[in-house]
């Protein structure tokens, strides 16, 4: 029996510039990689059996997974929308912005709302998609927000927001 799942939905598709760059460069390097591994494959090929050669299966793995991503890419690519300039109202959290936040004890987080192919937890950027973002959108300067999460329902208390290049450090 098939285990059907219905499909992930979309992600937006909206991309800051440098997002948009980091996957076009990303793309480059994958064709250039692509040619090595190729390479590397004709000559493990050449040695003879291939069914016990594991120089030739993981040259044909790891082919196989460079093709998806360049696959991926190419169609994900064209269907961005790159956001270079920021809003009109700088007051309220949009995408690109970087928000910093007060939970209910005092402690403060910095987030920057950004696309669903740039999200880095390391460095603070979360997608557009997320449920801390969604929640976020639209809001002003001291507004409370509700995030539901797997650990029951947090609050946060919007205590700034700002637009700035992704080199500028969070306190600036």
């Amino acid at each position: 029996m098939a285990r059907w799942r219905p499909p992930q939905p979309r992600s937006s598709p909206h991309i800051t510039a440098e997002g948009h760059a980091a996957l076009e460069a990303e793309l480059q390097g994958l064709w250039t990689r692509r040619a090595d591994v190729t390479r590397h494959l004709s000559a493990a090929a050449a040695e003879g059996d291939r069914s016990e050669n594991a120089e030739y299966i993981y040259r044909k793995k790891e082919l196989r997974e460079i093709d998806r991503r360049i696959r991926y890419l190419q169609k994900r690519i064209p269907s961005l929308q790159v956001v270079r300039d920021p809003p009109t109202d700088q007051a309220r959290v949009f995408f690109g912005a970087w928000v910093t936040l007060a939970d209910t004890s005092g402690r403060e987080v910095v987030y920057r709302i950004v696309g669903a192919d740039e999200f880095d937890p390391e460095r603070g950027w979360i997608s557009l998609d997320s449920p801390v973002a969604r929640a976020l959108l639209g809001k002003h300067l001291d507004d409370e927000v509700e995030v539901e999460t797997p650990g029951g329902v947090v609050r946060y208390e919007v205590v700034d927001v700002a637009y700035r290049d992704a080199e500028a450090s969070p306190d600036s």
